[in-house]
């Protein structure tokens, strides 16, 4: 009799290590599976940073890039300046030039109409001489006088043909001269057109070299601005999974929390505990709060965590004292509960889920908390929540 008892209690003492093993385990899984996707978390974190550092490269990179090009701007706008200022210069020298020309145009043809008129009177002058009254020059030197007359007439004639002679010569080298200071001009004005379609020529080159400049400037603008954007959204998300891997860090030390106290949990049996037609009001009533769009299943799994938590060493000995207990339950806290105590909200099922669980039934073991479905959060799914 004495062994058959033994060997009852072991049996009972296994199915409690097991039943406590199996919560621990769930418990386990959980704050591995939270461990796991902190360091997730943390891997993509990583990942991002080093994102934003290449990113943040890029754009110095391009930004370097972008200075060189205005630099180099710089240098094309000064000499596209200094090349306009030498284009005026030379359209300037251009106009002064065409004025001389034109200025020694007139000359010429003043000293060509001087030239050609001294040689008109002049040859008037020699006709008279030769032919007034049909008398030869021989014949006016004849018809003098006396000698000192014949001698004044020769040197009379003979100055006037010097000074004819002189003067011819005069017109002929003034006019030889104008006509070559008309030549050197033109060779010049013809310099200057040459430098002017040079000088139009590095224009247009320097100004083509600018606007490309200018395209690559603002090219490499845009980059700077699609870069810039995507270091900021990197930021953003660094910021995000900073505050995700701090929610898991917290859930962690929740759970670990959890696990701890579970571990120094003591258990009663149900036989032990006494419950009132109160407790059955409040617990169908939670279970309506808490489930009551769960199927039947999920009714019976929060009045089990609720009679599991007042089995527990760790929580209050009571369904009032764990329903009540600070900030557990969100209808408490919302009032919900409050409205449904008021009216007796709590269904038929409700109220047979209640029995079930003040009865010593568990379809979710030892399992004290339940909430809806989170990543990382392991345990027993029924309808809407996840038992742990």
């Amino acid at each position: 009799m004495r062994s058959l008892r033994r060997r009852v209690v072991l049996a009972l003492l296994t199915c409690v290590v097991c039943i406590k093993a199996g919560g621990m385990e769930v418990r386990a899984d959980n704050i591995d599976a939270l461990r796991d996707k902190i360091n997730q978390a943390q891997q993509e974190k990583k990942a991002t940073e080093d994102a934003k550092e290449a990113t943040e490269a890029n754009i110095g990179g391009l930004n370097s890039a972008r200075n060189t090009l205005q630099g180099q701007l710089d240098g094309l706008t000064q000499d596209l300046t200094e090349i306009s200022q030498h284009l005026e210069e030379i359209e300037n020298n251009i106009i002064e030039k065409k004025e001389e020309i034109s200025d020694t145009q007139e000359k010429l043809a003043l000293a060509k109409q001087t030239e050609e008129t001294q040689y008109e009177d002049m040859k008037r002058r020699l006709r008279y001489l030769y032919e007034n009254k049909n008398q030869s020059y021989a014949e006016i030197l004849i018809g003098a006088g006396s000698f000192g007359e014949l001698i004044n007439q020769s040197l009379y004639v003979e100055k006037l043909q010097a000074y004819d002679r002189r003067t011819l010569l005069q017109y002929k080298a003034n006019r030889e001269a104008i006509e070559e200071l008309e030549a050197k001009l033109q060779e010049d004005l013809a310099g200057l057109d040459e430098l002017k379609g040079q000088a139009e020529e590095e224009k247009s080159q320097i100004s083509a070299n600018v606007a490309s400049t200018r395209s690559g400037i603002a090219g490499y603008s845009d980059q700077i601005a699609a870069a810039e954007n995507q270091a900021d959204a990197l930021a953003d998300m660094i910021k995000q999974q900073e505050a995700d891997i701090s929610a898991l860090q917290k859930q962690l030390a929740e759970e670990i929390a959890k696990s701890r106290l579970a571990a120094r949990s003591k258990w009663r049996d149900i036989s032990e505990v006494t419950f009132s037609e109160e407790d059955r009001y409040l617990l169908a009533n939670l279970i309506y709060c808490e489930a009551g769009n769960q199927p039947y299943d999920g009714q019976v799994a929060v009045g089990s965590v609720v009679i599991n938590r007042v089995l527990s060493s760790v929580y209050p000995n009571t369904v009032s004292g764990v329903i009540y207990q600070y900030k557990q339950f969100a209808p408490v806290l919302d009032g919900h509960l409050a409205l449904a105590l008021a009216g007796n909200r709590a269904t038929a099922a409700c109220y047979r889920a209640a029995d079930e669980a003040m009865s010593g039934y568990t379809n979710v073991g030892q399992c004290v908390y339940f909430r809806t479905p989170i990543p990382g959060l392991t345990g027993i799914q029924i309808g809407g929540h996840i038992f742990y």
